[in-house]
C-alpha cells in the first residue's frame, strides 16, 4: 500500500504541473477567443487564421514582461501568500512553482552542467547539472555537491549527492546538455563554450 500512495503522489507531482499548465492555456485560450468572436471580429471583418492563438500568447508574454516590474511585484506576492495560505493547495502551487521556476526565469537550476564519474572501476561518468554545492543545510558537512540527472526522452531525473571531487564543471551552455542528455546522446553538442 504504501509503494502505491508513493507512486501514486510521484505521479501527481509530474502530471499536476503539466495538466494545470494546458489547463491554465486552454482556458486562456478560451476566454480570448470568446473576446474575438464576440467583439473584434465585428468590428473588423476579417477572419485571420490562428489569430486567438497568436494573441493568447501575446497575452501569456505580456504577463511575463508585467510580472517583472516594480507595479505587478505586490500584486504578485499577495498571490503568493494567498496560495500559500491553503493546505493542500500550498503543496500543488509550490511544487509546481519550484518545478517550473527550475526550468524557466531567473532562478533557473538548470545552469551548472557537469560530468559525473559513476564508476572508478568502468570509468563510467554520467552528464547532470550541479543543483546544490552547500548542503550543510540537510547535514551533509563533507565536501559532497546535488547533481541531477535527466532521463533521455523523459521529464523525469534522479538527484544524487555526490563527492566534489567527482564532479567536473563543464565550460558548455545548459541548455545544450540538456538537448544532448534528452536526445540519448543523438543530438550534437555544439561547440560553443561559455565566457
Amino acid at each position: 500500500m504504501k509503494k502505491l500512495r508513493k507512486y501514486f503522489f510521484q505521479g501527481l507531482l509530474f502530471l499536476v504541473p503539466i495538466g494545470l499548465t494546458i489547463y491554465i492555456v486552454y482556458q486562456i485560450y478560451i476566454f480570448i477567443n470568446g473576446l474575438l468572436i464576440d467583439y473584434i471580429r465585428p468590428i473588423i471583418h476579417i477572419n485571420i487564421p490562428f489569430l486567438d492563438l497568436l494573441i493568447v500568447l501575446t497575452v501569456i508574454a505580456l504577463v511575463g514582461l508585467l510580472g517583472d516590474t516594480f507595479i505587478f511585484r505586490p500584486v504578485k506576492n499577495l498571490v503568493n501568500k494567498a496560495f500559500m495560505k491553503i493546505p493542500v493547495v500550498n503543496l500543488l502551487f509550490t511544487s509546481l512553482k519550484d518545478i517550473l521556476s527550475a526550468f524557466v526565469g531567473k532562478e533557473r537550476k538548470f545552469n551548472n552542467p557537469a560530468l559525473v564519474k559513476i564508476n572508478h572501476l568502468a570509468n563510467l561518468e554520467k552528464l547532470g547539472f550541479i543543483t546544490q554545492e552547500d548542503l550543510s543545510n540537510i547535514g551533509v558537512i563533507d565536501k559532497k555537491v546535488a547533481v541531477y540527472f535527466p532521463h533521455s526522452y523523459n521529464f523525469s531525473g534522479e538527484l544524487f549527492i555526490v563527492p566534489a571531487e567527482q564532479v567536473t564543471p563543464l565550460n558548455i551552455p545548459s541548455s545544450e546538455v540538456m538537448k544532448f542528455i534528452v536526445s540519448g546522446g543523438v543530438i550534437d553538442i555544439e561547440a560553443k563554450k561559455i565566457d
